[in-house]
């Protein structure tokens, strides 16, 4: 009889320990819901600021957002103080493999000799420091040895920390144009073809289309005109015909890629816009006619800012030919911007970081504000426009229930004081902290 008794006692408590143990590991496995609290909140829907901030998030997303949410048991609340509540910034411009110091000829000198995976090891660094600074997106919009590309997957495999990546891979242009490599002889260095994204004709253009989709290019990015740091050729000229550019926008879209056109001449930009792109990169010397087009397409324009204030530093070191084209640009850029935001151009945010300091984003919202801009309207630029222009504002961009936990904390009242998104003391990114929160 005792035999019996205490063997149902042993089955019994076996049961209990396996309910136990399976309610623990759901426990273990279930994630913890986070409360977010600051007093303000930045809206970007409304480009509003709102009072008594609150978001609850759980695992990879926000679940509820407003001072009636409810809180659930158990969960970690952090409360940020004086402080404001916005969604992780989206840097459309930038290059994480690559650093520009003040020093142009150490840094052509250090590029050559640089081998990819040591190189790729200064992008990640440059990733790390960007997510530090709050921004949770990028669009990575040119890189050599598909650098950019293996930064994308590592972090999104959870190997590195850094902000989510769209990325181009080689920029697409003409042989001699800003695409192109230096004017190194070619016995000496190979010149470069349709793969790394050089093509002559529409057909080429195509080809290389192909090629950067091929090798995981989620973006297409193209020079439509000449650019400031290349040595070869003229800032504003022409450097693709029409139905080159046609080719590369009509391919891109035909397999579901975006278009950024690199262009600082307004004339290249008209031809860009003609054949459907979907930005503008800098757009130093547009007109007004064609920032109007512009509004009118709904093409956006990405003005990277941050370059010209950064190269504005040390124009006197650049080379002579590069420097006489710098100096024109940040002569004119400012004028360009005042008119784009006057006549209500749609502008994201973006930095082309690595002309200037990675790390440094956040200078760009000061930036846009010092030439035109309202707070609100800059940090619209950095989150829910930049969302809309790289196709994932169904994910990020805004504080909305269901959207990606991408959550930026600042002190004080960005709208007051907008330096105060260059000192983030709370980063979240898919429901992860990487600043603040302890």
């Amino acid at each position: 009889m005792k035999k019996s008794v205490w063997g149902n006692v042993f089955v019994i408590a076996l049961a209990l320990l396996s309910a136990t143990s399976s309610y623990a590991a759901e426990a273990e496995g279930a994630p913890r819901p986070v409360v977010l609290k600051a007093a303000h909140l930045f809206d970007s829907v409304s480009g509003k600021l709102v009072d008594h901030g609150v978001i609850v998030v759980v695992g990879e997303n926000i679940q509820a957002v407003g001072g009636d949410a409810a809180i659930p048991a158990g969960a970690q609340i952090i409360d940020l103080g004086d402080a404001t509540l916005l969604p992780g910034f989206i840097d459309a411009h930038v290059h994480l493999s690559g650093q520009s110091s003040d020093n142009w000829y150490l840094d052509f000198y250090e590029g050559m000799l640089r081998f990819p995976a040591e190189q790729a090891l200064y992008g990640a660094h440059h990733a790390k420091i960007t997510l530090e600074a709050g921004v949770t997106t990028v669009r990575d919009v040119g890189s050599e040895d598909y650098i950019a590309r293996g930064l994308r997957n590592a972090i999104r495999a959870g190997m590195i920390p850094g902000p989510n990546m769209l990325v181009s891979n080689y920029a697409i242009g003409a042989t001699g144009g800003h695409a192109d490599q230096d004017p190194f002889p070619p016995q000496l260095i190979a010149p470069r073809g349709p793969l790394k994204g050089i093509c002559n004709g529409a057909e080429e253009c195509r080809e290389a289309v192909r090629y950067q989709v091929k090798y995981g290019a989620d973006v297409i990015k193209f020079m439509a005109s000449g650019g400031v740091l290349s040595l070869a050729d003229p800032v504003d000229n022409v450097q693709l015909t029409q139905d080159e550019m046609n080719a590369i926008v009509s391919e891109a879209h035909a397999w579901n890629r975006k278009v950024a056109a690199h262009c600082h001449g307004d004339r290249a930009a008209k031809m860009a816009i003609a054949a459907g792109v979907d930005s503008i990169e800098h757009g130093t010397f547009l007109e007004d006619d064609t920032l109007m087009e512009m509004k009118k397409r709904h093409v956006y324009l990405v003005p990277t800012l941050s370059a010209s204030y950064w190269k504005s530093k040390d124009l006197d070191k650049l080379p002579p030919p590069i420097a006489v084209k710098a100096r024109a640009a940040v002569a004119r850029v400012d004028q360009m911007f005042r008119d784009a935001v006057k006549i209500g151009v749609p502008i994201a945010m973006g930095t082309d970081a690595a002309v200037g300091p990675h790390g440094k984003n956040a200078l760009e919202f000061w930036l846009m504000t010092k030439s035109g801009m309202s707070p609100a309207q800059a940090l619209m630029a950095g989150t829910a426009n930049g969302a809309d222009l790289l196709g994932i504002a169904e994910h990020t961009g805004t504080l909305q229930p269901g959207k990606a936990a991408d959550i930026v904390g600042v002190p004080g009242n960005p709208l007051a004081d907008i330096e105060a998104t260059q000192h983030p003391t709370f980063v979240m990114k898919q429901g992860v902290i990487y600043v603040g929160g302890k």
